[in-house]
């Protein structure tokens, strides 16, 4: 008995700028159709986070907080949410969007990269919130200010590497999410979201300045709250991750894409 032939793959042929911005704008809707408060969770959640850390570790732990102890956590919580919501939707983008997949002949590492960028707008907002809380806790605006969208670019395009490589495994593999989300929930406590960079051991400092997440929130805490340009270590470090992820996630995403079809 024979098997049945491969279906035979369309090339996209339209615009990407036009494909990019209708899935982007697609999610976004999607996301906030049925909430009342629509968007306005993307502040909600940060300030909520913000004020519970800051009790807790001001007033129930006790001990001296620097008076910009809230600014500092909320420099820390942007960067680790944008990076365990966007990863958990890049992961998850594939097979959430099966029937695109295998009915239209769009480039299907474009749908990871996508959710990715879908989480950017909630990210503007958040980075908003935070210059509004620099700015009302006395800081102004310095010549180091134009190195975040620098460290902010790099961390994106992590991010998208990730998101390719997950993705793509989670068609075979669909336990991948739960490996995500609880890598998510412990990542919370090894990024220096609610503790200083400071008190960390010597040996141990290596590793948190080439772990992404903890390098954006260090780079972060540089400019807006040091008012100085993050060390070329911290940015090298950064751009060589980027650099890895997106190379290997695309690697492992060619590799496995041809048979998408059969596991969905």
């Amino acid at each position: 008995m024979s098997t049945p032939a491969r279906r035979p793959r369309q090339r996209w042929t339209g615009d990407y700028l036009y494909l990019f911005e209708s899935l982007v704008l697609r999610d976004f809707r999607v996301r906030y159709r049925n909430m009342s408060l629509g968007v306005l969770w993307s502040l909600i959640n940060p300030l909520v986070m913000m004020s519970v850390l800051t009790f807790i570790f001001g007033r129930v732990f006790g001990g001296e907080r620097p008076p910009l102890f809230p600014v500092f956590v909320l420099c820390g919580l942007v960067p680790y949410n944008f990076f365990t919501l966007a990863f958990l939707s890049g992961t998850l983008s594939i097979v959430d969007n099966a029937p695109l997949v295998k009915r239209v002949p769009v480039p299907r590492e474009i749908i990871p990269v996508v959710a990715v960028l879908s989480h950017v707008v909630h990210l503007l907002i958040q980075i908003a919130l935070l210059i509004t809380f620099v700015l009302a806790f006395g800081l102004h605006p310095v010549k180091a200010w134009l190195w975040l969208p620098v460290v902010w670019l790099l961390y994106v395009i992590f991010v998208c590497g990730l998101a390719l490589g997950s993705s793509a495994i989670n068609v075979y593999l669909r336990d991948t999410r739960y490996l995500v989300e609880s890598f998510n929930t412990v990542l919370f406590y090894l990024v220096p979201i609610f503790y200083s960079f400071s008190i960390i051991p010597p040996r141990y400092a290596g590793i948190y300045q080439f772990n992404p997440v903890a390098a954006m929130v260090l780079a972060t805490r540089n400019i807006l709250l040091d008012g100085k340009s993050p060390p070329l270590s911290l940015v090298s470090n950064l751009l060589v991750v980027a650099a890895f992820t997106t190379s290997l996630g695309l690697l492992i995403f060619t590799r496995l894409k041809p048979r998408f079809y059969e596991h969905m």
